[in-house]
């Protein structure tokens, strides 16, 4: 039976002859190649049935007879396997030629039929069997070359030659005589021929030289017996000479174009023709010119020399000028060369091109002579312009600018006496004349930089618009500027607006002069109109797109001739337009600083009045930056350690400028909140963690402050911005201390203080809680407890129990002293009591006086042990006392009316100064009083004894 692989293939092969789907054609093709190189010739071997042999058929057994069939199925089955190989191949070519399969496809198929038809062939094939395979082996192989995979040819190329020999000696054998012999010779040759020929392709290809040499010489060999091969291998070679000299294989590539022009003077009947040879030979030139021009040179020569005998041609010419400039020839023999084409008819381009050769290699007398005889030749071109244009290139090139002049201006007069040069050779002059005039002005030469932008002019009708124009007249303008000649600067960018209007180049010009001239307004005006013209970089500038940076570029060179002049105003200008334009991170950040502090200088040269704005602009400008320093991630140039250090030196600015407008307050929280932003893409190390902590109480602190003196929509929002500040300020507060003692930082007090007082004037429910935590903490300071007191009262706050609790607790901290502080305790003592006792009120508690006389006997008790108690607020205890207890009497209370009255005449004694000035009043009062009291006392019932 047919091997399992090979059925496997015969299936795919059926499969594929059916599909139409070009990428089922794709798949299948490239299944078909992998399933047919694994089959070994073991898969086709059965098909060697032992030969019966001659004489009358003898006697089968059953066994034998079995056998015979069995040879018989496997025989008629490779039949079929040699039809589907043949039916393959067929299609592969109708599909090619169809442009359903590729060329690498085609390669493969041929490979799969071939090696099929290889597999079926048996031992003894038939002439027709024989022959179709070594159409298909060639065909194959020469395939594989065709797609660059030489390797997978050899083996085809190989079975070809095998098939050739087979196919020769079955010719022999079946021959009659000597005629026929040379006939089947004749006929092999040709094959033997092509196989030869594509064995020297592969073998180039995979850089085998001296196998390609051998295939070669015997297809040379051969050629007298098939001499109209000759132009096909003489081709081939040109060929090789071709591949070898672009791999710079100059030795191999000299040797395949010997060969070609060789084998093309075998038989001049089948020649290439002397177009060809003279190709060949130039090649041939050129190679040994590449490959050492010195070690070569007689051969180059020699070679280029026979190429423009066969067929002189101007590369064949220019070439051998080449080859004798390089070897250093006499002007003489280069004379003698270029007089060879002088009497055939060759293009200008190719005069001048060999001018232009001449001239480059300093051989200006040979060069401008026969640059002067090629007008006579081309009179009635139309490009005859191309002639004085190289002329002046090289004049102007060997240092001989007078005549170079000349020229040009003979060029001009020719412009308006009927002889105009042609639009692009018109072209070509005005950028000589403009390259010219750029190196006068780099050399600082303004006045001869004029004089050839003058030439450029000339060009021009008068009222021409034109953008070209526009830019020559802006160069003209730079130029007169630089020489003080600001009038005819102003003329030429005057003409300069009329042909380009919008241009950002002429806006500039504009500026420059308004600059020089001290008009600030026209200079503001100008960096304007460049800010926004910056924003439209899309138009077109001199015929040519602007550079995307051309608006950057030319704002920071406005703010540089600002500063230069000493214009800080203008300067600003310009930089706020930059700033907005730059894309590049390090250039943004340097014109961002550079606004700081001209903003910040001007700030302190202003008025008052005009300081607002500025302030407004330096917020801006670090606002920016915070904005670049978020998008600075994705920039690659831009690296992190960069981004810290221009964070590091915006949040210290905004620190600063914080601290410095503090009189600014709305504006100082907003620096104050920037330094912190910017703070964030800083290394969170001690130093930026407390400045960070810094920022946020600063800010809640301004906005408590505003708050106090805002409408009441204006508070809410400020209390609740200043408790989102507080509650980010916490958060950094836990971190920062972990990293160190912090014992004497105020941080902890300050939070609670602002939490407080936010809260308390939102009247916030957590208000009572955040408290709670104050009461359990012992270390809770007097100056706390009693600006919680206060604040606790501050409108719109009205807390009186908090109030109360505070106070409490602040005279007990005052009482645990060793010492009491008089001055603190009576303070503290006077609010505790005005809260209590409130002014004006007769119809009091029981409960409340009692609560408050304990008040005024602390108070005795500490004014009777020290002199320190201040004496105003003695008088004042005492006033309150009196006054209670005189409500107490008007209102029938006779005895409360004794004991306040009583506690008033107490703290009276301890008055000094101020003691006669109520003594008096006060002693009769008080006996009013206690007579009352002993009428009230006769008048109530005795006690039941």
């Amino acid at each position: 039976m047919v091997g399992a692989r090979l059925a496997v293939v015969e299936g795919l092969v059926r499969e594929l002859l059916k599909e139409e789907a070009p990428s089922r054609i794709a798949a299948l093709t490239e299944e078909l190649f992998q399933a047919a190189g694994s089959i070994s010739e073991e898969d086709g071997s059965a098909a060697e049935v032992e030969p019966r042999p001659p004489g009358p058929a003898p006697l089968s057994s059953p066994s034998e007879e079995t056998g015979l069939s069995c040879a018989s199925h496997h025989r008629a089955a490779l039949a079929q396997v040699e039809e589907g190989a043949v039916s393959l191949w067929n299609w592969a070519v109708t599909k090619h030629t169809g442009s359903v399969v590729n060329d690498e496809q085609r390669a493969k198929l041929r490979f799969v039929a071939c090696r099929l038809v290889c597999l079926c062939e048996g031992s003894d094939p038939p002439e027709g069997t024989i022959r179709r395979q070594i159409l298909m082996s060639m065909k194959t192989g020469k395939g594989w070359i065709d797609i660059g995979k030489a390797d997978l040819a050899d083996g085809f190329l190989e079975i070809a030659m095998s098939s050739i020999e087979k196919l020769y000696a079955k010719l022999l054998k079946g021959s009659d005589g000597e005629a026929d012999i040379h006939v089947h010779k004749a006929d092999v040759e040709k094959n033997l021929f092509k196989v030869l020929s594509y064995q020297a392709e592969s073998a180039v290809a995979q850089g085998d030289f001296q196998k390609a040499v051998m295939c070669v010489q015997r297809c040379k060999d051969m050629l007298m017996k098939l001499p109209k091969e000759t132009c096909y291998l003489s081709i081939l070679c040109y060929n090789f000479g071709v591949e070898t000299y672009e791999w710079k294989r100059y030795e191999q590539s000299s040797f395949w174009l010997s060969q070609s022009y060789d084998i093309g003077k075998m038989d001049m009947k089948y020649s290439v023709g002397k177009e060809m040879q003279a190709k060949v030979l130039r090649l041939l030139a050129t190679a040994y010119f590449e490959w050492d021009c010195n070690l070569y040179l007689d051969k180059a020569l020699k070679a280029v020399s026979l190429a423009n005998q066969e067929n002189l041609h101007p590369a064949g010419v220019f070439l051998k000028v080449k080859i004798l400039l390089k070897s250093g020839a006499s002007d003489e023999d280069i004379n003698s060369a270029v007089a060879e084409f002088l009497h055939h008819e060759m293009s200008l381009d190719f005069c001048l091109n060999t001018a232009k050769l001449l001239l480059e290699h300093g051989r200006e007398s040979v060069g401008f002579d026969f640059l002067k005889s090629v007008p006579e030749r081309f009179e009635s071109s139309p490009d005859l312009g191309k002639i004085a244009l190289l002329h002046i290139e090289f004049l102007l090139q060997n240092k001989r600018e007078l005549l170079a002049k000349q020229k040009v201006e003979e060029i001009i007069i020719g412009h308006y006496t009927g002889k105009q040069l042609l639009p692009e050779a018109l072209n070509r002059l005005h950028i000589i004349l403009w390259d010219r005039a750029a190196k006068h002005y780099e050399a600082k030469s303004y006045s001869e930089a004029l004089h050839w932008y003058n030439y450029s002019v000339s060009f021009y009708t008068p009222g021409q618009i034109d953008q070209n124009l526009a830019k020559l007249q802006r160069n003209m303008a730079s130029c007169y500027l630089h020489l003080k000649q600001v009038d005819k600067a102003k003329e030429a960018v005057k003409e300069a607006e009329r042909c380009d209007p919008n241009s950002i180049f002429t806006k500039f010009c504009v500026y420059k002069i308004a600059v020089m001239e001290k008009d600030t307004d026209k200079a503001v005006e100008a960096v304007i109109e460049m800010g926004k013209l910056a924003e439209k970089l899309s138009q077109h500038e001199d015929r040519l797109r602007v550079d995307e940076n051309t608006g950057t570029n030319l704002l920071s060179l406005a703010a540089q001739i600002a500063l230069e002049n000493e214009q800080q105003v203008v300067a600003i200008k310009a930089l706020e337009y930059l700033s907005e334009h730059l894309q590049d991170c390090r250039q943004l950040f340097a014109a961002l600083k550079c606004l700081v502090r001209l903003m910040l200088s001007k700030f302190m040269a202003e008025n008052e009045d005009k300081r607002d704005e500025d302030i407004n602009s330096m917020l801006t400008y670090l606002t920016l930056a915070h904005k670049r320093l978020a998008e600075s991630f994705t920039e690659e140039k831009f690296t992190g350690d960069m981004r810290i250090l221009e964070a590091h030196w915006f949040r210290k600015v905004a620190w600063n400028l914080a601290v410095q407008f503090r009189g600014y307050p709305e504006k100082m929280r907003d620096f104050f909140l920037l330094s912190f932003k910017l703070s964030q893409f800083c290394p969170s190390d001690k130093a930026v963690l407390i400045a960070q902590k810094t920022c946020l109480l600063m800010a809640a602190a301004v906005d408590l402050e505003m708050g106090r003196q805002v409408t009441p929509s204006e508070q809410t929002e400020l209390l609740t911005q200043a408790l989102q500040h507080l509650q980010a300020c916490k958060e950094i507060w836990k971190v920062l201390k972990l990293t160190g003692d912090f014992a004497k930082d105020p941080t902890d007090t300050l939070l609670l203080l602002y939490e407080f007082e936010a809260r308390s004037k939102l009247n916030d429910p957590t208000l009572h809680n955040l408290m709670e935590s104050v009461w359990e903490q012992p270390q809770t300071e007097v100056k706390t407890l009693e600006i919680i007191a206060s604040l606790a009262m501050e409108s719109p706050a009205r807390y009186p129990v908090l109030c109360k609790k505070a106070l409490k607790s602040a005279l007990n901290l005052h009482r645990k002293q060793p010492v009491i502080d008089a001055v603190k305790f009576s303070k503290c003592l006077h609010s505790l009591i005005n809260l209590s006792l409130p002014t004006g009120l007769t119809d009091l508690d029981a409960c409340v006086l009692q609560e408050v006389w304990h008040y005024f006997e602390d108070a005795l008790s500490v004014v009777s042990s020290t002199d320190a108690y201040p004496e105003m607020e003695i008088l004042w205890l005492m006033t309150r006392a009196w006054n209670t207890g005189i409500f107490q009497y008007t209102v029938g209370k006779y005895k409360e009316a004794e004991q306040w009255c009583g506690l008033g005449m107490r703290l009276l004694n301890h008055l000094g100064s101020l003691k006669k000035s109520y003594e008096g009043h006060m002693i009769g009062l008080y006996s009013e009083v206690l007579d009352k009291l002993d009428r009230a006392k006769r008048f109530l019932p005795n006690e039941e004894e």
